[in-house]
């Protein structure tokens, strides 16, 4: 079963396995990609209305916060100190942004709606940001400056991938500890047992610069390639690179 739909901004895709293409893969299907539209209608700073432009307005009070904006905005906080400051979601000029945590978390929640479904071989593709299960899935990661190659495979079973870069948005990913784009790498690609922690690792190390290639490496079971702005590979020496 494959299924691909555009939300968030970008093409989620669900391959499932060993299941076949009954009902009960479609039903799973059906719950993950209606728990995305939530996520994005919820925690979307550019949907006026969602509950993250609300509280960047000021127009609510911690109080009547859900409880999923206030896990969100906690690994926010984790992430920030824990980078010394570089992960920012509230970068002046810009207003209150957790995408760099909400993707990766609301993807690995719907990798956790698939297993609770009795789905177990399954991959969960969001714009790159993968989540698999099952068996070991080769994940190409694309080359920085080159749209139509890969710089890399991995392989890996029941984990995820994330990759920060700026190649598709150009300089969005800004040092929080200075206000600028983060120009010190060309991307970074974190392996991890979750996407929650891949994707939000990938983006406060990439707006680390060089730096935050050890520290994402450094973190327990991270594993890390990158390529900083010499065009150097940088690689931590348990990163899964396929055969």
């Amino acid at each position: 079963m494959h299924r691909v739909e555009h939300i968030m901004g970008l093409p989620i895709s669900l391959r499932i396995e060993g299941e076949g293409p009954g009902p009960e893969a479609a039903e799973a299907a059906d719950r993950v990609f209606a728990w995305l539209r939530e996520v994005d209608a919820r925690f979307s700073p550019f949907l006026a209305d969602s509950e993250v432009s609300r509280l960047g307005r000021g127009e609510a009070a911690a109080d009547e916060l859900s409880p999923d904006l206030v896990e969100v905005l906690d690994l926010c906080e984790r992430y920030r100190v824990e980078s010394g400051g570089a992960f920012q979601v509230r970068v002046p000029g810009r207003g209150l942004d957790p995408c760099a945590v909400v993707k990766g978390w609301a993807v690995q929640r719907g990798a956790e709606l698939l297993r609770a479904s009795g789905v177990m071989t399954f991959c969960l593709n969001a714009g790159g940001d993968v989540v698999t299960a099952g068996r070991p899935w080769r994940v190409g990661v694309r080359h920085p400056e080159r749209a139509d190659r890969v710089c890399v495979v991995v392989e890996v079973a029941d984990g995820a991938v994330a990759t920060s870069g700026r190649y598709e948005r150009g300089d969005h990913i800004f040092d929080g500890r200075t206000g600028l784009p983060a120009t010190g790498l060309l991307s970074l690609t974190v392996v991890a047992p979750s996407l929650t922690e891949a994707d939000a690792v990938a983006t406060a190390a990439f707006a680390m610069g060089a730096e935050g290639v050890e520290w994402a490496a450094s973190r327990a079971g991270c594993e890390v390639f990158a390529v900083d702005a010499e065009r150097r590979v940088l690689r931590s020496p348990g990163f899964p690179v396929a055969d």
